[in-house]
């Protein structure tokens, strides 16, 4: 009797054990040249290492390089013409040359109406939107990398909680088994016990597969070619208040959304370029100027002579009215462009907030009220048990009770978290680490 009074409290020394505490913690660095990175690590490698950002980059760069062509002039055309060669013998004596014209003449276009001034600022305000959509390239990558960072902690997070369930379940069997021999159960309710085993094994294989396929996501995202055994991420797993109302998270987007920025210049290119296409219609005088040797003149002193024209077309039929018209129609366009991605924007903000509030709410009820009740449950539940006071049955339902309780709060916070890589997607910047 004494030696049951024992273990009956050694069972229910195991049964207060919360492992669920320690699968929330952040895991600690891995020993044996494991690389483990936290957040900011991950994305400061990201930065310096992913090759879709890199590439975004180098169109900044070809940007830039547009700038030099729009701000060129005009290129002078030099010329040299001949004239007055002789073809036959003047006089008897072969002097092919001596009756030849020389004429050297230069030609320049002169551009009016600072066509050379408004081509640089459209290739200015082109680059500017380049740097928008890369910034907003750099946004949505960042999101995916967060998301893959948010996988592979709660991949953790569940794995040592699945870890701990089946070590204790283990610890159960085992006293199980001393109670089968002790003839306290029967065979066929060790054998349930038995079975029901099998499912923790297949909760730590499938942690084991998602925790692998999020790292491998990461090592993509960062062009990182090491072992997935060598590499691993640390962070907290947790939830918290946002701290901010949805007004306020609306006025931080139309501030640092890349994507609203960059429609709100195209607007402005788009009115810098109508400009433009108004300078192209006016007229650009083409001036010429030369100097001629002519021999043949039968004045002495004027075998050099020197000349200048201008040359002003008539357009009288093209005067760019069609490219004036479609920069004109481009402004409305880019104007009900600017309109959809400011409401855009309010919609990514509203939905993220939702999801995030909804999450909260589920995750203050689990932790306020639920995880304590499926703790208590299958204690009370273990503990008739084990003292015959509950059927297998009932033990069964209130174990599989509290893994999918606390499962489920995991699971709660790692969409907590997506939702919270969600809103920073929707607001353009981290406002929630």
């Amino acid at each position: 009797m004494r030696l049951k009074t024992i273990r009956t409290i050694f069972v229910c020394s195991l049964l207060c054990a919360a492992p669920l505490l320690r699968a929330q913690q952040p895991q600690s660095a891995p020993a044996g040249g494991v690389k483990v990175y936290t957040w900011d690590q991950l994305r400061e490698r990201f930065h310096n290492a992913n090759p879709t950002l890199q590439a975004g980059q180098l169109n900044i760069d070809e940007s830039r390089a547009a700038e030099i062509t729009a701000f060129l002039r005009p290129t002078p055309d030099v010329s040299l013409s001949t004239d007055g060669t002789q073809l036959t013998p003047s006089q008897g004596t072969w002097r092919p040359f001596a009756g030849t014209q020389f004429v050297p003449a230069i030609t320049y276009l002169h551009e009016r109406a600072n066509k050379r001034e408004l081509r640089l600022d459209s290739a200015v305000k082109a680059t500017s939107i380049a740097r928008s959509q890369q910034d907003d390239l750099e946004r949505n990558l960042l999101f995916t990398l967060r998301g893959a960072f948010v996988q592979t902690l709660q991949a953790k997070a569940v794995l040592a909680l699945v870890k701990d369930n089946l070590t204790y379940y283990d610890k159960v069997l085992s006293i199980s088994r001393d109670r089968f021999g002790a003839g306290d159960i029967a065979q066929i309710d060790l054998d349930r016990l038995e079975l029901q085993r099998i499912q923790y094994e297949s909760d730590i294989q499938m942690a084991l597969v998602n925790l692998r396929t999020a790292k491998i996501q990461l090592q993509q995202l960062l062009s990182d070619k090491t072992p997935v055994d060598q590499f691993d991420v640390t962070g907290p797993f947790e939830f918290a208040d946002p701290g901010r109302s949805l007004e306020e998270f609306r006025r931080i987007a139309l501030d640092a959304r890349p994507d609203l920025r960059a429609a709100l210049q195209a607007v402005d290119k788009a009115k810098t370029d109508h400009q433009l296409a108004v300078a192209n219609g006016s007229t650009d005088p083409t001036f010429s100027g030369w100097i001629s040797h002519n021999p043949s003149f039968n004045n002495p002193f004027d075998n050099n002579t020197i000349g200048a024209s201008v040359s002003i077309p008539l357009r009288i039929f093209d005067r760019n009215q069609g490219e004036k018209e479609r920069t004109e129609i481009d402004i409305r366009r880019n104007q009900r462009l600017q309109e959809a991605a400011t409401l855009q924007v309010f919609n990514d903000v509203d939905s993220a907030f939702a999801t995030l509030t909804s999450n909260l709410v589920l995750l203050r009820a689990y932790k306020d009220r639920y995880l304590d009740r499926a703790a208590r449950v299958r204690e009370t539940v273990a503990f008739a048990y084990q003292r015959g006071g509950a059927t297998l049955l009932d033990f069964l339902s209130a174990q599989n009770d509290y893994r999918s309780v606390q499962l489920n709060y995991v699971n709660l916070i790692g969409s907590w978290l997506g939702a919270a890589s969600q809103l920073n997607l929707a607001v353009g910047r981290e406002v929630i680490q």
